[in-house]
């Protein structure tokens, strides 16, 4: 997928870029490529493929879902800012808060932020679970996503207590996604979520299955959750 394909894919789903934007994908692309030589960012790093299995990918939550407007998301295990920067570029009023734990890649996002001058962008530099029990981003976000963290009864207990009541929690998944709602439905339950909505496409080019699943939060999470750092991993709610 070259830049036009990509403009193309995305004005096909009414999203339409304009010059700063495009701009800002392509700074993003050099960024990546040029601090991925210093540290681990991403194993993809030839243009055709961070478009579409980094940027396109990272935007197609916003086929199904809502991002217009002055909207609150964590993203919880960014990494390199997939999916949340993408998505902030294409939605620019979205108020963005990213969690990672390694502070390396905190110094990557605001690097990034600065180059694209991206405004309303907050980088934390913690473990997932001591950020879920942090009163200042405790059930305070309209949405929290994550992509390829974890399996989906680990990411429910990481991500679900950061949205607040009303609030939806979007899960980005491959092909294994049945199979891990089934296994999350118990910690879904626990954590005071339910499916809203389930969607399912493939990525151009490659043909891969994608599926994105809409969780909305119903009442508080128990305190207890999330639990001590690793512990999720270890023992997920069964």
């Amino acid at each position: 997928m070259n830049e036009e394909t990509f403009l193309q894919a995305l004005k096909e789903h009414g999203i339409e870029l304009n010059q700063t934007q495009i701009h800002q994908f392509k700074r993003y692309f050099e960024l990546l490529v040029e601090w991925n030589e210093k540290m681990n960012l991403t194993a993809i790093t030839d243009l055709p493929s961070v478009y579409l299995k980094h940027f396109y990918d990272s935007i197609s939550a916003a086929f199904f879902v809502d991002f217009s407007g002055e909207k609150t998301l964590c993203d919880v295990g960014a990494g390199a800012g997939f999916p949340s920067i993408p998505l902030k570029i294409c939605f620019p009023e979205l108020k963005v808060t990213i969690v990672d734990s390694l502070n390396k890649r905190i110094g990557f996002l605001n690097h990034l932020a600065d180059e694209l001058q991206l405004q309303n962008v907050h980088f934390v530099h913690a473990r997932a679970e001591d950020f879920g029990q942090n009163i200042m981003y405790r059930e305070k976000f309209d949405m929290v996503t994550a992509r390829a963290v974890a399996r989906l009864s680990v990411l429910a207990e990481l991500c679900i207590p950061l949205v607040k009541s009303g609030g939806i929690f979007i899960s980005m998944k491959g092909a294994a996604a049945e199979e891990e709602l089934a296994d999350a439905k118990k910690a879904l339950s626990v954590l005071g979520a339910s499916l809203q909505e389930q969607f399912h496409f493939t990525l151009p080019v490659e043909e891969s299955d994608r599926n994105i699943s809409v969780f909305v939060k119903e009442g508080k999470t128990p305190k207890k959750y999330p639990r001590k750092p690793g512990v999720p991993n270890k023992s997920p709610i069964q």
